[in-house]
């Protein structure tokens, strides 16, 4: 609404919600104050779960920040800013989301407290952008050597990460199978760095048993049956044909007739069908293939054959699963059968179709180079089935990250107070007003080991009080023991370690994320739109949607065809 001339004038859609200024600033950062204080108390391995109910009545239990956010239908445009944070750390580093939330949330607490002083929100953001900045260079000076040799290192990566999860209990078992399983995965790229697609890495999960039946399967799992019940479900010392075409006589693409005229003919049209199916199976047993895995069909008479034959076969296997056993078995993927070799074909210790609780899933296993591998997952029931795979999830990419970065850094709040100290050191070299926020940013890294004391029942102030008292000394990897409230030197003497990029990647997330929420001085919110009358939208005529016929019901049907 604007005055011309003392006649009103309206700019937006009547109905239309705006704010301005002091008003914007306070609802959007209360907004996301409000989510980080949501997930803080799942923090550490203290940390506790959250029960999530959607509006189908689905039930979710997890600590996981992304998950917890993801799960929250959350309406405000500056809380949704926080949501996207962990997904961006989530999709990075795979690790630290309730980390990187908490973060931004504090940030977003302690630049109000500027914005109250009249200090501008671009000095504020320029003065976070500089100390991020320097976080980050710092946190890289004080992280130390790893990488895919050091097994102590990802082993601890890994079961740090698993500490705080609900599968604490088993987390040594759990972190052998997943940096066994990036090992496997793991390749070097063209600038000898070594790289691990976790996408390789294969999660199966069937509930029944207990989380300590966890096991990695070198090779792959298929949910497919044997095709046909006559055939072996076990082939030991196994060479595998992964086949892309159909056994089967294909149809042509275009309409044809066969003109029979005589009932000689018709068996003459059988017997060659036959011939057909008979040749493809012979060329198949030929080769030395002893398992068939087809992506398409096989017609029954070639099941016939190939059972004869004592060859087992798996069909209609999706593709993605085809080029996984690929690289497990080593075999090439063939769509024509005249170019079967006998070395281009896949081999696997073991083929063997078993029994999961009600479903027949065959097992390749037991390969000898596999860059493709499998982890079934087993629990008590489906909830801690999907929180254990959540918690491998997240596991498997801290190894990874280990292997690729090649760097790690102290736990237990270590890293964040260090780089607070040095920050506060830092902020004493500025000049004018970004000193504040720079010191604002060092006292905001203060709320991780704040909050992993909380949540372990412990004094926040006397355990902060005592880790600043040993990082001033030059402990700088000195952190929390939860247990008994003491403080440890070095964490990483203990095993406490987490991938410096995890680290890195929080602050920068949360940064970027606070500078954008602080930057805002107006929220206009249009009104929602209405139905038109007399029908739907887009000016449809009255006998459609809306307007129908009387003796029509809702979806255009007499009532007698409900």
């Amino acid at each position: 609404m604007a005055q011309l001339g003392g006649t009103p004038v309206l700019i937006m859609r009547e109905g239309t919600e705006r704010q301005r200024g002091r008003d914007a600033m306070s609802n959007n950062i209360a907004a996301a104050i409000v989510i980080a204080e949501a997930v803080r108390t799942s923090l550490g391995p203290r940390g506790m779960d959250k029960m999530l109910v959607d509006q189908f009545g689905d039930v979710v239990i997890t600590n996981d920040g992304a998950t917890i956010l993801k799960e929250i239908d959350v309406q405000h445009p500056a809380a949704k800013m926080m949501v996207e944070v962990a997904k961006t750390q989530d999709s990075e580093v795979g690790d630290g989301t309730t980390t990187s939330v908490i973060l931004a949330g504090e940030l977003l607490k302690r630049a109000k407290k500027l914005l109250e002083q009249k200090i501008h929100p671009t000095v504020i953001t320029e003065g976070f952008r500089k100390a991020a900045d320097k976080a980050v260079e710092i946190l890289e000076s004080i992280s130390v050597k790893s990488g895919i040799d050091d097994e102590q290192g990802l082993m601890n990566a890994a079961m740090t990460c698993m500490s705080s999860k609900i599968v604490s209990e088993s987390k040594e078992k759990l972190a052998k199978i997943c940096m066994d399983a990036i090992k496997a995965i793991a390749e070097k790229d063209d600038n000898g760095k070594w790289v691990a697609d976790i996408e390789k890495v294969q999660i199966q999960k069937k509930q029944g048993e207990s989380i300590d039946d966890t096991s990695l399967i070198k090779g792959i799992i298929l949910d497919k049956e044997v095709v046909s019940p006559g055939m072996r479900k076990s082939i030991k010392d196994a060479k595998i044909l992964l086949l892309q075409s159909a056994i089967e006589i294909e149809k042509t693409e275009f309409d044809s007739k066969l003109q029979i005229t005589s009932p000689e003919q018709i068996q003459e049209f059988l017997d060659e069908e036959e011939k057909m199916i008979r040749d493809m199976v012979e060329k198949i047993k030929n080769s030395g293939a002893n398992v068939v895995i087809c992506q398409k069909g096989i017609d029954d008479l070639a099941q016939h054959f190939l059972t004869k034959a004592d060859i087992m076969a798996v069909r209609r296997v999706k593709k993605s699963d085809i080029e996984k056993l690929s690289k497990a078995t080593g075999g090439m993927i063939y769509t024509n059968l005249d170019d079967i070799t006998e070395d281009k074909l896949g081999w696997a210790g073991l083929v063997e179709e078993r029994k999961i609780m009600n479903d027949s899933w065959i097992f390749i296993e037991e390969c000898k180079d596999p860059k493709s591998v499998v982890i079934l997952i087993r629990g008590g029931t489906e909830l801690i089935v999907d929180e254990v795979e959540r918690a491998i999830h997240d596991a498997l990419c801290v190894v990874r990250d280990v292997v690729e970065d090649e760097k790690i850094v102290g736990g237990g709040g270590a890293p964040e107070l260090e780089t607070a100290i040095q920050l506060r050191k830092y902020a004493s070299s500025l000049g004018g007003r970004e000193q504040l926020a720079v010191e604002i940013f060092a006292d905001s890294l203060d709320i991780i080991p704040k909050t992993l004391a909380e949540n372990a029942g412990l004094d926040q102030i006397d355990t902060l009080m005592k880790l600043r008292a040993s990082h001033q000394k030059g402990n700088k990897f000195a952190g929390h023991d939860l247990d008994t409230g003491n403080v440890i030197d070095d964490m990483s003497s203990v095993g406490v370690v987490e991938p410096t990029v995890v680290k890195v990647q929080a602050i920068k997330s949360s940064t970027e994320a606070t500078s954008m929420i602080l930057r805002i001085d107006d929220v206009i919110a249009s009104a929602k739109s209405a139905m038109p009358p007399g029908g739907m939208p887009g000016g449809m005529p009255p006998g459609m949607g809306g307007g129908m016929p009387p003796g029509m019901g809702g979806m255009g049907m007499p009532p007698d065809m409900y």
